[in-house]
């Protein structure tokens, strides 16, 4: 709803023709704001915005690159294809302000140590950038989103004369460990981004390339030179967030469904050899869950234009061809290749483990009670099998 709202006040806000007529004056400000995570996925990261200010023309305009419209038909297929149309639009500073105070997310603004030109320069950028037929970029969640707008804008507006500093921070993160900074192991949303974010993701990520997170943009501004001189040496908090103790619910959190299903696979495997039989309808589950994931894996790494999904591993623990294979063991007496094909998946888990203890890609922590489940199920349904052959 909040990104409705700024495309439709971006629709009603000033004409198109403003920056042209209006110059800013001596007291003009420009600044960057970073904003705080919040509570849902799409806000863990935080945010990140330009402010220009100018009080003799009444101007408190915010430039927030991290707007798309959801109400398109197309959206959520072009979304999962990894073609993302995201946009540049504008907000009165109340407004945009109101919300984070609203969701007790905090907001911290670095002004931008910038002569009068310079200021009238970015601002021209920014009107120009917010054109219809200009305002709509590409998104990419690592490497073109509306944090790192704030350091692109500034390179083509400024130039050479704006001087990156490489050593703004003293210890390089992978992706994968970076995206892990801000959200808990525990929870729905990093199982997700581990689940479907390849091994790609578990190279270092550069000094510039960290700035896909609002907080190393700000770091980085700190430090940055602007014609030898610091870009914003200083920042200030104009929105506080109250503390509040966490309220995760340990029932509703991924490790107890996983460590429940363990306890329920090894209880349905026990009782199963005790009394020599085989649980078709659980087996069936199990294959047909972790085909269906594998085959999510696979389509994310083959069929779209996501480049942060391929060379994904999990496809190994969650094969695709369970899913074809769930439908043979519903039989009570399954093809003879069964055992061969089990054998098969036994050393995929295993291959697995290796690549997690090489550091190839690094899974979730809370996929070894999946791991051990499946390898309990495996081991059983083999031995089960191949005793009969």
């Amino acid at each position: 709803m909040r990104k409705f709202f700024l495309l439709l006040f971006y629709l009603i806000f000033v004409t198109t023709t403003f920056a042209q007529k209006v110059q800013l004056s001596p007291s003009s400000k420009v600044s960057v704001l970073t904003c705080g995570p919040g509570e849902v996925l799409y806000t863990a990261f935080g945010h990140s915005a330009i402010r220009i200010q100018d009080l003799k023309y009444n101007i408190d305009i915010v430039y927030n690159y991290g707007v798309f419209d959801a109400r398109g038909s197309a959206f959520y297929y072009e979304f999962s294809q990894g073609r993302m149309d995201y946009m540049l639009a504008r907000s009165y500073f109340s407004d945009f302000i109101y919300e984070y105070k609203l969701e007790n997310r905090w907001v911290r603004e670095q002004n931008l140590n910038l002569s009068l030109e310079q200021r009238n320069e970015l601002f021209l950028f920014l009107e120009n950038n917010a054109r219809p037929e200009n305002r709509i970029y590409k998104y990419d969640y690592l490497l073109n989103n509306c944090a790192t707008k704030i350091w692109d804008v500034q390179k083509k507006v400024f130039g050479d004369q704006l001087v990156f500093n490489a050593n703004y921070i003293d210890t390089l993160y992978t992706f994968r460990e970076l995206m892990r900074h801000n959200l808990k192991t525990n929870t729905w949303g990093q199982f997700g981004i581990d689940l479907a974010l390849g091994s790609v993701i578990d190279r270092k990520a550069t000094p510039e390339e960290h700035m896909f997170l609002p907080v190393y943009v700000s770091k980085q501004l700190k430090t940055s030179k602007l014609e030898n001189q610091l870009l914003s040496p200083s920042e200030k908090e104009i929105v506080s967030a109250v503390k509040q103790e966490s309220k995760n619910n340990f029932l509703l959190t991924p490790l107890f469904w996983f460590i429940l299903f363990l306890i329920i696979t090894s209880i349905v495997t026990y009782f199963d050899y005790k009394k020599n039989k085989r649980s078709r309808w659980f087996d069936f589950f199990l294959f047909l869950v972790t085909g269906l994931h594998g085959i999510l894996i696979f389509y994310l790494w083959f069929l779209t234009d996501h480049i942060w999904t391929v060379n994904n591993f999990n496809i190994l623990w969650l094969f695709p061809l369970n899913i074809i294979v769930a439908f043979y063991l519903l039989k009570k007496t399954p093809p003879k290749w069964i055992s061969k094909y089990l054998m098969l998946l036994f050393i995929l888990l295993i291959c697995t483990c290796f690549i997690w203890l090489v550091k190839v890609q690094s899974f979730s922590v809370l996929i070894i009670p999946f791991i051990l489940l499946l390898l309990t199920r495996y081991l059983f349904l083999y031995n089960r099998f191949s005793s009969k052959e």
